[in-house]
C-alpha cells in the first residue's frame, strides 16, 4: 500500500516524519506520502525545519477525495472529527474503501477508523503504535473478544468475497460463541454450511462465498485506446468464459503500457493491480505463444499478453485463455494455483 500521512499543528509535523522514516521501512508499505495544513508550513522561517513536508493548498476535503482515488491509506494526524469529515463523502464499500488511521499530535493513540481488516488499517494500527509508543485503539468486535474474522481469513488467503453482506452473519455467530461450518473446494456441501471456499461456479447453500484470486488477465492495445472499448472487451471476454470479476487479481501488460490511460482507468474502477513487465522479463517466460513479428519489431517481444498473464502467475502458472484480438487490443487469462492456509484459524 501507498500511505499518505496529513498532519494539521507544528507537533502534528514534527510526528509525522518519525512515522514517515520507519513506515517506508515496513514489507507492506511501497511508499509514504507526508504533507501538511500547519499554516506555519507555508513560510520559510519555521521552527520545525527546511525538510517541512509541501503544504496542501486544496480544502482537506479536496485532498481526501484524491488520495482515496488512488487507494492510498490515510493516516490523519489530529481530531478524529477532521478524518471523519473528510472522508465521509467518499466512503463507497467496506471490501474496497481506502484504509483510514488517526494519531492524536502528541502520538498517544492511534485509531483504525474505516477498513480495519480488508483494508489492512487494524494490522497497521497496532504497528504503527508499538513503533510510536502509542497505544492503538481497535474497536472491531472480532479483534476485542480475540475471535476468528472470516474477512481477515479471506484477506490472508486472497480470496474474494462473493457477498459482503455474509460477512456479518457469519461474525455474529462467532460472537454468540456458536461454531460455524467451512467447506473448502473439494468437499462441496450438502447441506447448508456458513462459509463457502470454492472456484467452482455453481450455486451453494451458505451464508458466505468466498472465492480464490487465481486469475490474470493478460492484455496489449493500441495507444491511446478508449477506455470503454477496453471495459467492453474485458467484460464480454470474462463472461464468455464465466469468470467472477473479483478472481482477477491483476491485469498485466508490457511496461510501455504503463501509462496506458484505457488500462489505467479499468484497473482504478475494479480495484485491480496493474502489474507491468519489460520486453526482457516477458521473452523469458517459457511456453509456445502466438507469436508476431511486428509485435516484436514495435514492443521487442513477439507476444505480449500471453506472457504477460503467465508472468503475474508466476512458475506453477497456467495459461487458461489463449491470446485473442478485437478492434485493435489483444487479451489472454491465465490462472495461478492456489490453497488454503487454516493453520492459524
Amino acid at each position: 500500500m501507498k500511505l499518505s500521512i496529513i498532519s494539521f499543528t507544528e507537533n502534528g509535523i514534527r510526528l509525522s516524519k518519525r512515522i514517515q522514516e520507519f513506515a517506508s521501512q515496513l514489507p507492506e508499505v511501497e511508499a509514504v506520502l507526508n504533507y501538511t495544513k500547519w499554516s506555519g508550513a507555508k513560510t520559510s522561517d519555521t521552527q520545525v525545519g527546511q525538510s517541512d513536508p509541501p503544504y496542501v493548498i486544496c480544502r482537506i476535503g479536496e485532498w481526501t477525495g484524491n488520495q482515496m482515488e488512488k487507494h492510498h491509506a490515510l493516516l490523519f494526524i489530529g481530531a478524529c472529527g477532521i478524518a471523519v469529515r473528510a472522508i465521509a463523502p467518499y466512503v463507497d464499500d467496506k471490501l474496497y474503501d481506502s484504509p483510514v488511521l488517526v494519531v492524536d499530535e502528541l502520538g498517544n493513540y492511534v485509531i483504525p477508523v474505516l477498513s480495519g481488516h480488508m483494508g489492512g488499517a487494524n494490522e497497521l494500527a497496532v504497528t504503527l503504535a508499538e513503533r510510536i509508543g502509542a497505544l492503538p485503539v481497535v474497536t472491531t468486535a472480532t479483534d476485542i473478544n480475540n475471535k476468528f474474522a472470516v474477512d481477515m481469513f479471506a484477506k490472508k488467503n486472497d480470496l474474494a468475497v462473493m457477498n459482503k453482506e455474509g460477512i456479518a452473519k457469519v461474525s455474529s455467530k462467532v460472537l454468540q460463541g456458536e461454531a460455524i461450518k467451512m467447506s473448502i473446494e473439494s468437499y462441496p456441501p450438502k447441506n447448508h454450511v456458513d462459509v463457502v471456499v470454492t472456484s467452482e461456479n455453481r450455486a451453494f447453500d451458505a451464508d458466505l462465498i468466498l472465492k480464490p484470486k487465481i486469475y490474470a488477465i493478460g492484455i496489449g492495445c493500441r495507444r491511446g485506446k478508449e477506455s470503454e472499448k477496453i471495459h467492453e472487451f474485458v467484460s464480454k471476454t470474462l463472461e464468455k468464459y464465466e469468470i467472477s470479476l473479483q478472481q482477477i487479481f491483476a491485469m498485466a501488460s508490457i511496461d510501455k503500457k504503463k501509462d496506458e490511460s484505457g488500462l489505467l482507468d479499468w484497473t482504478s474502477k475494479n480495484h485491480v493491480p496493474f502489474m507491468t513487465y519489460s520486453a526482457e522479463e516477458l521473452e523469458q517466460i517459457p511456453g509456445e505463444f502466438q507469436s508476431s513479428a511486428f509485435v516484436k519489431s514495435q514492443v521487442g517481444v513477439d507476444n505480449v499478453c500471453e506472457r504477460a498473464a503467465l508472468k503475474a502467475c508466476g512458475a506453477d502458472g497456467e495459461l487458461l485463455v489463449k491470446k485473442h484480438a478485437n478492434d485493435g487490443m489483444t487479451i489472454a487469462i491465465a490462472k495461478r494455483k492456489w490453497s488454503v492456509n487454516i493453520d492459524e484459524e
